[in-house]
């Protein structure tokens, strides 16, 4: 049996593997979930606002929106009003100014603009604009890597194909000119949060420099080997400083400032837009509605500090799946005890779980719910087997202490988890019955076989509902008698008090059995003899079949009190009986004192009573 068990823990264990090896290498079914926890580690870590002070965003916000609107429209303003901020902007020596606006288009309406914004932007060496690729364009109809790459800061990597095309959104030409240039490309999971940044992109072999890095590259900043970065959040929505774009534009007008003239001395200055209408809105994992201008300043801090989040070696979650999944195989096989294994399965959970949250405050994303999920599935389905076959042990034990037991007491044993091996060979202080029908072998010859059974069977059905009205257990029938006993197998102190009350009870139901059966049932007489002491008590026979049972001396003692009741009366009880019923204070029965009689296998006399209920 056990190795069919092991078996069947390897069998279980292969099929979970099996479903690892799906789940991390193909499927990914859990890692939605598994990032949404991780964004709630990430988000609690960041409430409290930590971004870098040499970052400044001048907004676009609704305030500088309505403002323009009475005198220069709507959006998009003539480039000359961005030409004047960036002059009075470089006034105060910025170490950059990022723009996170993409200009694609010349303004035909008013070339004049453009020509100004193009030469405020050659005079300047600071300032940063994005592109952007169209990953769903055609290639075909693209740019030529090889032949425009270089101008664009796209470099050919050792597998480079020399006739790449990317199709790409390119800002104007003076912005080309300075080779301050890095896609602006979002990069968000398939539930559309942004978790992560590009610091390049792949075009069949060509990397193409993101905004981010190419402002770190610039300002000398060290950049990580990854393509990706993982955003390392500096607090929830609006966490960095954020200054209106109309407030600084108009300061600029005035003779005489209002604001400092060092405002943005050594700052990075990105200049972008939370006005709603610009539809720069993204998910993260901090905030459901985050601007796309702090996105990329966030990226820029990170390459600034050297400090993105880091993520934990691939091989981990299957890993720790494959260890926390044998871990609880083993604890079930080692003890099968489900309350105990949940329970330490509950506190692990916890413990990786805080510890995901501790990691995540020392920029490690360290994934525990997919592992979580396989050990609690392993625990599920362990735990099952084991109520499965506890229930068909269950079942068994009701099965066959349901032959010999009261059904109040199969379920008292039953619910303590009493088995066939926890209840042999044990010695138990017992009170044993005896009963036996006189002149059995006459009735039984005057009459026909099926008349007899059908007799004994209704004789037997009256006397086992006597015997377990008092709790006892109905060791077996013996031809014509009946053999029962009280202290086994659940503990009974009065078990004296309850088989002497049994044998009266018995006694009073074959008189009302010898009214109802007819002729047949006037010459039926029984005898009963009890006697109390030490005798083992189990299972005993063999393997194939067992019986509840008890032997010894007391058990041989009681089978020959019980054949001294002819001519004596119909109930004899030994003295230890007798003995053990009158401890009891309020014992109801009285004894008679029948005399001492020599019985075969006893070298002194036995002395018997005859027990009546107290008038």
């Amino acid at each position: 049996m056990q190795n069919i068990l092991s078996r069947r823990l390897l069998l279980g264990m292969a099929v979970l593997l099996a479903a690892m090896a799906l789940e991390f290498g193909w499927l990914h079914l859990l890692q939605p979930l598994e990032n949404r926890l991780l964004d709630t580690f990430v988000r609690w870590q960041a409430r409290v606002p930590d971004a870098d002070p040499d970052i400044v965003i001048v907004n676009i916000d609704e305030r500088s929106l309505a403002n323009f609107s009475d005198s220069l429209g709507r959006w998009p303003w003539p480039r000359s009003v961005h030409a004047e901020l960036v002059e009075g902007l470089e006034k105060q020596h910025p170490r950059a100014i990022v723009f996170d606006v993409l200009f694609s288009d010349p303004d035909l309406a008013r070339k004049e603009a453009d020509d100004y914004f193009a030469q405020t932007i050659r005079a300047t060496d600071n300032t940063y604009f994005p592109m952007l690729r169209l990953e769903d364009g055609d290639p075909a109809a693209g740019l030529s890597l090889a032949q425009f790459g270089p101008q664009l800061g796209i470099t050919p990597g050792p597998a480079a194909k020399p006739d790449a095309r990317v199709a790409m959104v390119l800002p104007l030409p003076a912005m080309l000119e300075t080779g301050r240039l890095g896609i602006h490309n979002a990069l968000a999971d398939d539930d559309k949060v942004v978790r992560r940044f590009y610091l390049s992109m792949d075009a069949q072999g060509w990397r193409i420099p993101a905004l981010p890095a190419r402002v770190a590259q610039g300002l000398g900043y060290a950049l990580p080997a990854e393509d990706v970065i993982a955003l390392h959040w500096r607090g929830p929505a609006l966490a960095f400083r954020y200054v209106s774009y109309w407030d600084v534009y108009q300061d600029m007008q005035r003779k005489q400032p209002l604001r400092p003239t060092d405002e943005f001395r050594g700052k990075i200055v990105i200049i972008g837009a939370t006005a709603t209408g610009l539809h720069d809105i993204r998910a993260t994992p901090v905030d459901g509605f985050y601007p796309g201008v702090e996105i990329l300043a966030t990226a820029i801090d990170n390459l600034k500090r050297g400090n993105p989040m880091r993520q934990a070696p691939g091989v981990w979650a299957p890993s720790l799946a494959v260890l926390l999944a044998a871990m609880v195989t083993l604890l079930f096989a080692r003890y099968r005890h489900p309350l105990f294994i949940g329970l330490g399965l509950f506190g692990g959970t916890g413990l990786l779980l805080a510890g995901s949250y501790v990691a995540v405050g020392l920029r490690w994303l360290v994934p525990v719910l997919s592992p979580l999920a396989f050990a609690w599935a392993q625990y599920a389905a362990l735990a099952l087997r084991e109520y499965l076959a506890e229930r068909r042990s269950r079942m068994q034990a009701v099965s066959t202490f349901g032959r010999f037991l009261d059904p109040r007491v199969v379920e008292l044993l039953v619910g303590r988890g009493e088995t066939t091996a926890s209840l042999s060979g044990q010695s138990r202080e017992i009170s044993v019955l005896f009963s036996d029908i006189r002149g059995f072998t006459t009735l039984s010859e005057a009459n026909p076989p099926e008349v007899v059974v059908d007799l004994l069977n209704r004789y037997f059905t009256q006397q086992a509902e006597v015997i377990f009205e008092q709790e006892g257990t109905l060791d077996k029938y013996i031809g014509d008698a009946i053999m029962a006993f009280w202290g086994a197998p659940a503990e009974q102190p009065d078990h004296a008090l309850r088989a002497v009350h049994a044998a009266l009870a018995m006694s009073e139901r074959l008189e009302a059995f010898r009214k109802s059966a007819g002729a047949l049932g006037q010459e039926l007489e029984i005898g009963i003899g009890i006697h109390s002491g030490p005798a083992v008590v189990g299972f005993i026979g063999a393997t194939s079949r067992q019986d509840y049972t008890a032997i010894g001396d007391t058990v041989n003692l009681a089978s020959r009190i019980e054949g001294q009741t002819k001519g004596i009366a119909r109930i004899l009880v030994s003295e230890e009986t007798r003995r053990l019923c009158q401890l009891d204070a309020g014992c109801p029965f009285e004894f008679v004192d029948c005399g001492s009689y020599q019985v075969k296998g006893r070298a002194q006399p036995v002395h018997l009573f005859e027990p009546r209920k107290r008038t």
